[in-house]
Order: structure tokens, then C-alpha cells, then sequence
């Protein structure tokens, strides 16, 4: 029997044309488009993998990513807020602009960032505790979800950290690229057995998908 936790990135905070900055946990900033939500559920529908609970952080741009999934769903599908699953604080570098986060911790910090999940200085990021975090939700999903598939709803910073669950992240990072995109969706399967989680997707585009 395959148990799954289906992960999505929250939609898109700035519009078309507005400079992107670093949102974290303390920059709690509304969606401006519903699209990516909503594909989010479409996508879902589509292979036929429907949630038996969705789970989001309590920000503004996951929970509304999270009710426009349940919509496009068009199921009866209990929300429940995870303050677990709330974005990272980026310390200094919160609500900053790109070139100003590189100008000050450096673009070898950035890249493995981006590449390893290795958190720069001055971030105020307990990796240890992320990676628990996701321990034990997916140790509840089994005893609560067991056959079942839940839906997460997080942002970049806290999503990359999910692979740990496959038990070798170093080996995934070589393989793909942990930084999901907004409206980005990642499934994660076990089955009864196995003693790791394996990826079988990561960061798919729905938007791409239901096109095809």
C-alpha cells in the first residue's frame, strides 16, 4: 500500500514587473495571482491523487495557495495550519533584494545554498529541527494517512529540507535541483516495508503539465 506526501510551494507573492525579494517568516505578504493554486489542485485532480488532508503553514501566501488547491479539487477536504511548515527567517537578509543578499554573504554562499542546503550566516535556520520536522510529520502521516495521500503546502526555504525523508539527501542534491519553484509540486511515496521515502516527482511545473 503506498502512503504519499505531496508537496507544493506557495503561488507567486509579486506581480509582473516588481522587484522579488527574500520572503520569510516574518514577511507575511498576500498572493497576487491565483493560478498557481489552482494548478496545483487541476494537476492533483488529474492524477487522480486526492488528499485526504491538506496541510499549510499559517502565512498568508501558503493558506491561500491551499484553500484555491482544495477548490480546483472540488472536495470536502479538512485545511489544517502546520506552524511547522513556516517559511525559514532570513535574519538580515529578510525582505532584501537578490543583489543585496549576494553582496553581503557572497555567490559561493548563495550557490550552495541553492545546490546543498547549506544556510549562510547570520540566518536564523535550526536545520537540525527542520529535518525533524519532517520526521515526524511523516511519521503521523503513516499512523494517521497510512494508504492515503496529504498535501503540503510550504515555501523554498523549508521544502528542500523534505528529501531527507529518501535517507540520503547528499545523493539526491547531485540528482536534483532542491529549489522548487512557485506553484512547484514534489510527491513523496512509501511503501509498506520500505524504511525510506522515495521522490517520485520533484518540482513539477502543473501549469506545464495539464498544457501537455
Amino acid at each position: 500500500m503506498t502512503t504519499r506526501i505531496i508537496i507544493a510551494r506557495h503561488g507567486n507573492t509579486f506581480a509582473k514587473g516588481q522587484t522579488p525579494l527574500r520572503v520569510g517568516a516574518r514577511t507575511d505578504l498576500p498572493l497576487v495571482e491565483t493560478e498557481r493554486g489552482t494548478n496545483v489542485g487541476k494537476y492533483l485532480k488529474k492524477l487522480v491523487l486526492y488528499p485526504s488532508a491538506v496541510f499549510a503553514a499559517p502565512l498568508h501566501r501558503t493558506m491561500e495557495t491551499a484553500r484555491l488547491a482544495i477548490a480546483a479539487l472540488d472536495r470536502d477536504i479538512p485545511l489544517i495550519e502546520d506552524k511547522r511548515f513556516t517559511e525559514i527567517d532570513y535574519g538580515p537578509d529578510e525582505a532584501k533584494t537578490e543583489d543585496e543578499v549576494i553582496a553581503r554573504i557572497g555567490q559561493k554562499a548563495m550557490d550552495d545554498w541553492n545546490s546543498s542546503a547549506v544556510v549562510p550566516d547570520g540566518w536564523n535556520v535550526s536545520v537540525n529541527g527542520i529535518i525533524k520536522a519532517w520526521k515526524d510529520f511523516a511519521e503521523e502521516v503513516e499512523r494517521d494517512y497510512h494508504g492515503k495521500n496529504v498535501l503540503v503546502v510550504s515555501s523554498n526555504g523549508i521544502i528542500r529540507f523534505a528529501p531527507h525523508l529518501t535517507g540520503n539527501f547528499k545523493k539526491f542534491a547531485e540528482s536534483f535541483d532542491i529549489k522548487v519553484g512557485t506553484g512547484g509540486v514534489c510527491i513523496l511515496e512509501k511503501e509498506d516495508g520500505d524504511k525510506h521515502w522515495t521522490v517520485a516527482s520533484w518540482g513539477v511545473k502543473p501549469k506545464e503539465y495539464l498544457a501537455a
